[in-house]
């Protein structure tokens, strides 16, 4: 791997941080159902979800070696979901969206902090 393509998985852990972080800004203080009738915030939230899912699929893409030294982060799973918002249109299970949210956007958060303060690869 060259010195160039190792400056570029950084700079996508930063796209997906920056993209947690926003969810995050805009759910802070909701409940369930106020996302469910907020329109603008699930629109919000979908495109960041979006940026995220691209993001993994670049890094799994360019940098194979990223999922054998980080095998349980979820590159495929986030681009997996990225597809399903992004083609899915109004076929979207905003509660999936919303428990995911809840449930893994902190781990995800979590897990590129601390890849970013010690990067293995």
């Amino acid at each position: 791997m060259s010195n160039e393509h190792k400056c570029r998985v950084p700079d996508y852990l930063e796209h997906i941080l920056k993209a947690v972080q926003r969810i995050k800004q805009y759910t802070d203080d909701m409940v369930e159902h106020a996302f469910l009738e907020n329109e603008l915030v699930q629109d919000a939230v979908i495109r960041n979800i979006e940026i995220i899912g691209e993001a993994c699929r670049n890094i799994d893409r360019h940098y194979p070696e990223f999922s054998e030294v980080y095998h349980d982060f979820p590159l495929r799973i986030a681009y997996e979901m990225r597809n399903v918002l992004a083609h899915g249109y109004f076929q979207i299970d905003l509660e999936i969206v919303w428990t995911t949210i809840q449930n893994d956007f902190p781990k995800l958060e979590k897990q590129v902090q601390k890849i970013l303060k010690n990067p293995k690869i």
